[in-house]
C-alpha cells in the first residue's frame, strides 16, 4: 500500500503529464480540486491521534504533486472542530495554498436542520454562521451544508417528530435564508448538497433552493446521492444553477461498482454553462481495501481525460 511518507517522497520525480494528469491541448475553464473528505480516515487519525495519518497541510503538498487547481479543506479536520480554529491557523493554511498556487473551491461543515429540536437547528445556523466568516477569511467562495438528516440510522421523517415534508422544508429554507444573508455580509455563498434522504431529487433540491430565494444560496451537485431512476437527469437539472460540485467515482453511492460515466456528465456540466471548480471526493467502501494516495490521482486522471475529451 502506498503510504503518505512514500508518496510524497516519490511524487515529486514523477512524470505528471503521464502519471496522472494527461493535459487539454488549451486552457480550460474548468478546473479539478480536492475535495479533503477523501482522506477522511487519515486525517481523523491524525486529528485524533490514533496514527500518523495526514493534515489538511500536508494534503496541500499532495494537491501540489498532483497538479491540483485547487483545495476543498473540509471544516471538519480543522484543528478542535466544532470550534472555529485560530486566525492563525486559517492565515497559515490560505498562506500554504497560495504560496503553491492551490487556490481555495470551498468548505463545508456539519448541521442539522431537519430534527424537531428547534434549540438544534439554531445551534447549526450559528454554527454555519461562524464558519462563514472562517470561509471569508480563508478565501473559500462557497460554503458546504446539509439539508439532510445527518444522524445515523435516522431520516428526516424519524427525526422531525411527525412533522410534515412542508413544514421541515419551512424550517430548512428559514435557516437557509438566515445563514445566506450572512453570508451576503461576507461574499460567501452558502451551498445546498443534495445527500439522498430529504434531497433525494433534482426537483426537492431546486424546490427548496427556490423557497430559499436568496442570491447567496444555491445548490451543490453531489454526483453520488440522487436516489433516481436515472442520476444523470438530476444532475443535468441542477447543473445550470449549480454554485459547487462533489464529483463521485459512482451515480449509485460509494458502495456501487457502477462508474461515474464522467464523459457524459462532463457534457452536462459544460452544457449547462457552468465554468470554474469541480472538486473530486473519493469514499471508501464498505468491507474493501481503500488508499486515497492510490484512489485519488486514479480518479483525477479520469476526470482530466473527460475534461480534455469534451473540451
Amino acid at each position: 500500500m502506498t503510504t503518505r511518507r512514500s508518496f510524497l517522497a516519490t511524487a515529486g520525480v514523477l512524470p505528471f503529464s503521464g502519471a496522472f494528469l494527461g493535459s487539454a491541448a488549451k486552457p480550460d475553464r474548468l478546473k479539478v480540486s480536492l475535495n479533503a473528505y477523501s482522506f477522511n480516515k487519515l486525517l481523523n487519525d491524525a486529528g485524533k491521534k490514533r496514527g500518523p495519518g495526514v493534515t489538511l497541510m500536508e494534503l496541500v503538498d499532495f494537491c501540489v504533486k498532483c497538479k491540483f487547481d485547487a483545495f476543498d479543506p473540509t471544516a471538519y479536520f480543522f484543528p478542535g472542530y466544532p470550534a472555529v480554529p485560530s486566525n492563525d491557523y486559517i492565515d497559515g493554511l490560505k498562506k500554504k495554498c497560495a504560496d503553491n498556487g492551490i487556490a481555495i473551491s470551498g468548505t463545508g461543515v456539519r448541521n442539522n436542520f431537519t430534527t424537531s429540536d428547534e434549540a438544534v437547528r439554531k445551534q447549526g445556523v450559528e454554527h454555519i454562521k461562524q464558519f462563514v466568516e472562517v470561509a471569508a477569511r480563508l478565501g473559500a467562495p462557497v460554503i458546504r451544508v446539509f439539508a439532510d438528516t445527518q444522524m445515523r440510522a435516522q431520516t428526516w421523517e424519524s427525526v422531525s417528530g411527525g412533522a410534515t415534508r412542508a413544514q421541515v422544508q419551512a424550517w430548512i429554507a428559514g435557516h437557509l435564508k438566515e445563514c445566506a444573508e450572512h453570508g451576503k455580509k461576507f461574499g460567501v455563498k452558502i451551498g445546498v448538497q443534495n445527500h439522498g434522504d430529504f434531497l433525494k431529487t433534482a426537483k426537492e433540491l431546486l424546490d427548496l433552493i427556490s423557497a430559499v430565494n436568496s442570491p447567496f444560496c444555491g445548490p451543490i451537485v453531489d454526483t453520488g446521492y440522487f436516489k433516481t431512476q436515472d442520476p444523470y437527469v438530476d444532475m443535468a437539472l441542477v447543473a445550470p444553477q449549480a454554485v459547487n460540485w462533489q464529483i463521485k467515482q459512482s451515480p449509485l453511492g460509494e458502495d456501487s461498482e457502477v462508474p461515474t460515466d464522467l464523459v457524459k456528465l462532463l457534457k452536462i456540466i459544460r452544457k449547462s454553462g457552468f465554468t470554474g471548480y469541480l472538486p473530486i471526493e473519493t469514499l471508501s467502501p464498505r468491507g474493501k481495501p481503500y488508499d486515497p494516495f492510490t484512489v485519488v490521482p486514479d480518479f483525477l486522471q479520469q476526470l482530466r481525460n473527460a475534461i480534455a475529451q469534451t473540451a
